[in-house]
Protein backbone atom coordinates (compact mmCIF):
# COMPACT_ATOMS: atom_id res chain seq x y z
CA UNK A 1 0.00 0.00 0.00
CA UNK A 2 1.18 3.19 -0.95
CA UNK A 3 1.53 6.12 1.57
CA UNK A 4 2.88 9.64 0.90
CA UNK A 5 5.38 11.67 3.19
CA UNK A 6 5.05 15.34 3.81
CA UNK A 7 8.07 16.33 3.43
CA UNK A 8 10.90 16.88 1.07
CA UNK A 9 13.53 15.13 2.88
CA UNK A 10 14.69 11.81 1.69
CA UNK A 11 16.52 11.33 4.95
CA UNK A 12 13.19 11.25 6.94
CA UNK A 13 11.35 9.08 3.63
CA UNK A 14 14.28 6.55 4.45
CA UNK A 15 14.36 5.79 7.71
CA UNK A 16 10.03 5.81 7.49
CA UNK A 17 10.87 3.28 5.08
CA UNK A 18 13.08 1.09 7.06
CA UNK A 19 10.42 1.03 9.71
CA UNK A 20 7.42 0.32 7.87
CA UNK A 21 8.06 -1.78 5.02
CA UNK A 22 7.58 -5.15 7.10
CA UNK A 23 3.60 -4.28 6.98
CA UNK A 24 3.66 -4.56 3.32
CA UNK A 25 4.14 -0.06 2.82
CA UNK A 26 5.82 1.85 0.25
CA UNK A 27 6.57 5.54 1.59
CA UNK A 28 6.80 7.93 -1.33
CA UNK A 29 7.80 11.24 -1.55
CA UNK A 30 5.75 13.93 -3.41
CA UNK A 31 7.63 13.65 -6.88
CA UNK A 32 7.55 9.49 -6.30
CA UNK A 33 3.81 9.78 -6.35
CA UNK A 34 3.31 12.49 -8.89
CA UNK A 35 1.78 14.90 -6.96
CA UNK A 36 2.85 18.59 -5.94
CA UNK A 37 2.73 19.31 -2.01
CA UNK A 38 0.87 22.52 -0.78
CA UNK A 39 2.76 24.65 1.85
CA UNK A 40 0.70 24.84 4.77
CA UNK A 41 1.16 26.99 7.39
CA UNK A 42 2.47 25.67 10.65
CA UNK A 43 0.72 27.44 12.97
CA UNK A 44 0.06 24.45 15.75
CA UNK A 45 1.60 25.52 19.14
CA UNK A 46 2.91 21.86 19.62
CA UNK A 47 4.47 19.24 17.44
CA UNK A 48 1.35 17.26 16.82
CA UNK A 49 -0.90 19.97 15.62
CA UNK A 50 1.93 20.75 13.31
CA UNK A 51 2.23 16.75 11.94
CA UNK A 52 -1.30 16.80 11.57
CA UNK A 53 -1.22 20.21 9.67
CA UNK A 54 1.36 18.59 6.99
CA UNK A 55 -0.56 15.31 7.28
CA UNK A 56 -4.06 16.40 6.55
CA UNK A 57 -2.71 18.78 3.94
CA UNK A 58 -0.72 15.86 2.14
CA UNK A 59 -4.07 13.94 1.75
CA UNK A 60 -6.00 16.97 0.28
CA UNK A 61 -2.98 17.41 -2.13
CA UNK A 62 -2.43 13.65 -3.36
CA UNK A 63 -5.81 11.52 -1.95
CA UNK A 64 -3.36 9.09 -0.61
CA UNK A 65 -3.01 8.47 2.89
CA UNK A 66 -0.40 11.02 4.07
CA UNK A 67 2.43 10.24 6.67
CA UNK A 68 3.96 13.89 7.92
CA UNK A 69 6.60 14.45 10.98
CA UNK A 70 7.10 16.74 13.26
CA UNK A 71 10.30 17.36 14.99
CA UNK A 72 12.59 19.29 16.68
CA UNK A 73 15.66 19.91 19.24
CA UNK A 74 14.55 20.58 22.88
CA UNK A 75 17.52 22.16 24.07
CA UNK A 76 17.02 22.68 28.12
CA UNK A 77 20.01 25.71 28.66
CA UNK A 78 17.72 27.47 26.13
CA UNK A 79 14.95 27.05 27.82
CA UNK A 80 13.54 24.73 25.20
CA UNK A 81 14.34 26.61 21.90
CA UNK A 82 14.41 26.06 19.11
CA UNK A 83 11.69 23.52 19.60
CA UNK A 84 9.13 23.56 17.29
CA UNK A 85 11.07 26.19 15.62
CA UNK A 86 14.17 24.45 15.08
CA UNK A 87 13.85 23.92 10.94
CA UNK A 88 13.97 27.99 11.25
CA UNK A 89 16.76 28.45 13.63
CA UNK A 90 19.04 30.90 12.20
CA UNK A 91 16.55 31.67 9.02
CA UNK A 92 15.03 28.69 6.33
CA UNK A 93 17.39 29.25 4.25
CA UNK A 94 20.60 28.91 6.28
CA UNK A 95 22.09 25.50 5.45
CA UNK A 96 22.42 23.26 8.65
CA UNK A 97 26.33 22.90 9.09
CA UNK A 98 26.25 26.88 9.73
CA UNK A 99 22.68 26.40 12.24
CA UNK A 100 25.15 23.53 13.94
CA UNK A 101 27.87 26.59 14.29
CA UNK A 102 25.40 28.83 15.25
CA UNK A 103 24.18 26.06 18.30
CA UNK A 104 27.24 25.84 19.46
CA UNK A 105 28.46 29.75 19.18
CA UNK A 106 25.08 29.75 21.80
CA UNK A 107 26.07 26.99 23.90
CA UNK A 108 29.90 28.09 24.32
CA UNK A 109 29.38 29.18 28.08
CA UNK A 110 27.41 26.24 29.37
CA UNK A 111 29.24 23.28 31.09
CA UNK A 112 28.76 19.79 30.20
CA UNK A 113 26.51 18.86 33.02
CA UNK A 114 23.84 21.28 32.11
CA UNK A 115 24.29 20.63 28.00
CA UNK A 116 20.65 18.41 27.89
CA UNK A 117 18.78 18.00 25.34
CA UNK A 118 16.22 15.82 23.58
CA UNK A 119 15.20 15.36 20.51
CA UNK A 120 11.10 14.94 19.96
CA UNK A 121 9.32 13.61 17.08
CA UNK A 122 5.55 13.62 16.29
CA UNK A 123 4.38 11.44 13.28
CA UNK A 124 0.27 11.83 12.32
CA UNK A 125 -1.09 9.92 9.70
CA UNK A 126 -4.39 11.38 8.33
CA UNK A 127 -6.56 8.88 6.06
CA UNK A 128 -8.92 9.91 2.63
CA UNK A 129 -11.87 8.99 4.67
CA UNK A 130 -10.97 11.17 7.46
CA UNK A 131 -9.27 9.13 10.11
CA UNK A 132 -6.23 9.96 11.91
CA UNK A 133 -3.52 8.77 14.58
CA UNK A 134 -0.60 10.32 16.02
CA UNK A 135 2.25 8.90 17.85
CA UNK A 136 5.16 10.73 19.65
CA UNK A 137 8.94 9.44 20.29
CA UNK A 138 11.70 11.06 22.31
CA UNK A 139 15.59 10.18 22.85
CA UNK A 140 17.15 11.98 25.74
CA UNK A 141 21.07 13.26 24.80
CA UNK A 142 23.28 16.06 25.20
CA UNK A 143 24.63 18.63 22.70
CA UNK A 144 28.33 18.20 22.59
CA UNK A 145 31.06 20.69 22.15
CA UNK A 146 31.82 20.03 18.65
CA UNK A 147 29.87 18.26 15.54
CA UNK A 148 31.14 14.96 14.89
CA UNK A 149 30.00 12.60 12.62
CA UNK A 150 29.18 11.84 8.37
CA UNK A 151 25.99 9.74 8.77
CA UNK A 152 22.03 11.26 9.65
CA UNK A 153 21.03 14.93 8.80
CA UNK A 154 20.20 17.91 10.41
CA UNK A 155 21.36 18.69 13.87
CA UNK A 156 22.84 14.83 14.24
CA UNK A 157 25.98 15.49 14.26
CA UNK A 158 26.10 18.16 17.45
CA UNK A 159 23.61 15.84 19.31
CA UNK A 160 25.07 13.17 21.67
CA UNK A 161 23.75 9.96 23.42
CA UNK A 162 26.41 8.79 25.20
CA UNK A 163 30.12 9.46 23.08
CA UNK A 164 28.38 8.86 20.15
CA UNK A 165 26.78 11.54 18.20
CA UNK A 166 23.45 10.52 15.51
CA UNK A 167 25.68 11.27 13.00
CA UNK A 168 28.46 8.86 14.19
CA UNK A 169 25.77 6.03 14.02
CA UNK A 170 24.61 3.39 11.55
CA UNK A 171 21.47 3.90 10.40
CA UNK A 172 20.18 1.19 12.31
CA UNK A 173 21.74 1.88 15.43
CA UNK A 174 20.38 5.43 15.17
CA UNK A 175 16.71 3.92 14.41
CA UNK A 176 16.72 1.91 17.41
CA UNK A 177 17.34 4.50 19.59
CA UNK A 178 15.86 7.69 17.54
CA UNK A 179 13.38 10.20 18.70
CA UNK A 180 11.75 9.43 14.81
CA UNK A 181 12.52 5.83 15.91
CA UNK A 182 10.24 5.57 19.04
CA UNK A 183 7.85 7.50 17.47
CA UNK A 184 7.67 4.94 14.13
CA UNK A 185 7.63 2.08 16.41
CA UNK A 186 4.77 3.33 18.43
CA UNK A 187 3.04 4.38 15.22
CA UNK A 188 3.58 1.13 13.59
CA UNK A 189 2.04 -0.37 16.76
CA UNK A 190 -1.36 1.49 15.64
CA UNK A 191 -1.05 1.41 11.79
CA UNK A 192 -2.64 -2.11 11.54
CA UNK A 193 -5.77 -1.40 12.87
CA UNK A 194 -6.15 1.47 10.51
CA UNK A 195 -4.52 -0.69 7.56
CA UNK A 196 -7.59 -3.54 8.41
CA UNK A 197 -10.23 -0.51 7.86
CA UNK A 198 -9.00 0.27 5.34
CA UNK A 199 -9.22 -3.46 3.41
CA UNK A 200 -12.85 -3.73 5.11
Amino acid sequence: MDFLIATHNPGKREEMQRMLEHLGIRVLLASEAGVTLSEPEENGKTFEENAMIKAKAGVADSGLPCIADDSGLVVDALDGRPGIYTARYGGEEMPYPDKIQMLVREMASVPAEKRTARFVSCIACAFPDGRNCLARGECEGTIGFTPYGKGGFGFDPIFYVGQDSFASLSPEAKDAISHRGNAIRKFALLLPSFLKGESE
